[in-house]
């Protein structure tokens, strides 16, 4: 039986209150908050947070022979950005990796890949930005999630599921534009309706349950009038419908269904069925039931969704998020600017810059970075690598520099020593400045430290240890 076997959501430490929109342009922003991607993040780097949450959990031996990334909101045209997600999973190189990328619905495609059999892992991200005072910029959210398929130890099955795809013109974005633009909401209610019940239809046809039977409904798109009228249109009891956390961390388009199921099965029970509608240039349905499984998975479980949300802060200026998206451009420190990461030693030290591998010698001693000299016998190239992404330390020491480079200065900087052995200095990130201390724990986080001349130089910084499930 081939199922879902592991999975895991990212919520970005960062939020933004709406009413600070307001308050800023005497218009817009509502009530509640939506999750931002910090400046130092992108699609690419919250999907290998997800990855690692997913595949920390993941069955004993679970390697995914193949990667599927969906994203409308892609770092990287032309380039494959799905490599750079295995390159800092550690994946094996014969494990393929793969972008679906350009639109809400390429999810569907990501996710369809991974569950066609053996073990497979999909990946959605999104970044949702807006003009300001507008719909999308209030409404939007940042988020990830990543799906971990195979054939044993399933938690979640698949019993059945549809389609319905129709050519209309309901949101668009041509390359290269930073928000996207929409028709008016009338009208993707009428289009999108007779779709999402043709497709259900044909689900609830070709399994036999009813419409009622469902313990947990999941309904997501960028259309809200077409996604709050869905509920009744299909039949669905209204108490089945599961928060769309628009309130919390607001509608994270590419990423939003897969977010939400995360969030349905941390609170699943085994033998209870799900149905996950997706609104996008059509309709997508899955009918989903978790399995008896899920009970032994939650006792390796990591970040649950409300404890990840529980773990953030939800006073960041606006400046600050125009600024981070690129919709404010500010005086730089007055400082070099970063030069291009230069592709051949990138490629060379790839072990290290994506997998954060170090070499241990000998003698146990942990060189970061990795060195084919031992530290303490003069051995050459008797090393043993050893990741360490994944290895919380201790703050030994840092500092507070001011005038660094940043686009969310100040910079904090640090001297970190891992347990069980390896000193490494790094920059600090989703922390205060003004609390961070000597002897605070930190785990590793992958993330983008620049961009110069279209090139993204990521690397991996701490961050103080975010909530776990409880």
């Amino acid at each position: 039986m081939s199922g879902i076997v592991s999975y895991g959501a990212y919520i970005p430490y960062w939020r933004l209150q709406r009413s600070a929109i307001g308050a800023a342009l005497g218009s817009g922003g509502g009530r509640g908050t939506r999750s931002v991607a910090s400046y130092d993040e992108d699609t690419t780097s919250m999907a290998v947070e997800a990855g690692r949450i997913a595949l920390a959990a993941a069955p004993s031996g679970f390697v995914p022979h193949t990667l599927w990334f969906a994203t409308a909101t892609p770092a990287y045209l032309d380039k494959t950005n799905a490599t750079g997600i295995h390159a800092a999973l550690a994946l094996p190189d014969w494990a393929g990796a793969f972008d679906t990328i350009g639109s809400v619905r390429s999810q569907v495609a990501a996710m369809m890949g991974a569950a066609s059999g053996g073990p497979q892992i999909a990946l959605v991200s999104d970044i949702r930005v807006g003009l300001p005072g507008g719909g999308d910029e209030s409404n939007g959210g940042d988020a990830a999630a990543a799906i971990c398929f195979g054939d044993q130890n399933v938690i979640c099955e698949q019993f059945g599921g549809a389609f319905a795809t129709a050519e209309f013109v309901d949101r668009w974005r041509e390359p290269g534009d930073v928000a996207s633009k929409q028709w008016e909401e009338r009208f993707g209610e009428y289009a999108y309706l007779p779709l999402v019940q043709q497709a259900f239809q044909r689900a609830l046809d070709s399994t036999g349950v009813s419409a009622a039977s469902f313990d947990h409904v999941i309904i997501s798109g960028l259309h809200g009038r077409a996604a709050k009228a869905t509920a009744k249109a299909i039949g669905v009891r209204p108490e089945s419908v599961a928060d769309d956390l628009s309130a919390t961390i607001g509608n994270s388009g590419t990423a939003q269904a897969m977010v939400n199921l995360c969030d349905v099965l941390d609170r699943a029970e085994p033998g209870q069925t799900i149905a996950v509608v997706i609104l996008a240039d059509g309709a997508s349905v899955w009918f989903l039931r978790a399995t008896p499984e899920l009970a032994a998975f939650r006792a390796r479980q990591g970040a649950t969704v409300a404890a990840q949300i529980a773990s953030t802060r939800d006073d960041l200026t606006y400046a600050s998020y125009l600024t981070w998206r690129g919709l404010l451009h500010r005086e730089p420190p007055r400082r070099p600017e970063p030069d291009r990461p230069a592709a051949p030693p990138s490629l060379r030290r790839n072990q290290w810059k994506f997998g954060f591998f170090g070499s241990r010698d000998e003698t146990g001693f942990v060189h970061l970075p990795p060195s084919r000299v031992s530290f303490g016998t003069g051995e050459i190239d008797h090393m043993e690598p050893v990741r360490m992404a994944d290895v919380q330390a201790t703050i030994a020491t840092y500092t507070v520099d001011r005038l660094a480079y940043s686009l969310s200065p100040p910079v904090v900087a640090a001297v970190i020593d891992f347990d069980g052995g390896g000193r490494f200095q790094c920059e600090l990130t989703d922390v205060d400045p003004d609390r961070v201390k000597i002897g605070d724990r930190v785990e590793m986080t992958f993330r983008r430290l620049y961009t110069q001349d279209g090139v993204h130089n990521y690397f991996w910084k701490a961050r103080p240890i975010r909530g776990r499930a409880e």
